[in-house]
């Protein structure tokens, strides 16, 4: 993200594994991320992390939901 620290509650993109991300905590030079919905969290580097566009925080969200409705 250009060394720049995203704020918290920010919504990213890992640029490891394309995946959008809320910054919930800083660890040191990681940043624990959570999907926009819910699920499990992951840590990523800050180096590795991109401003995310709101189509990609939506097509995330979307993704995320049809997932948890397939849980059902």
């Amino acid at each position: 993200m250009n060394k720049e620290i995203p704020p918290l509650g920010a919504y990213v993109i890992d640029t490891r594994t394309d995946r959008v991300g809320q910054v919930i905590e800083y660890a040191g030079d990681l940043v624990h991320l959570h999907p926009p919905c819910s699920g499990a969290g992951w840590d990523c580097p800050a180096a590795d992390l991109q401003a995310t566009t709101l189509r990609a925080y939506l097509r995330a969200r979307v993704t995320e939901v049809n997932r948890q409705r397939r849980l059902v």
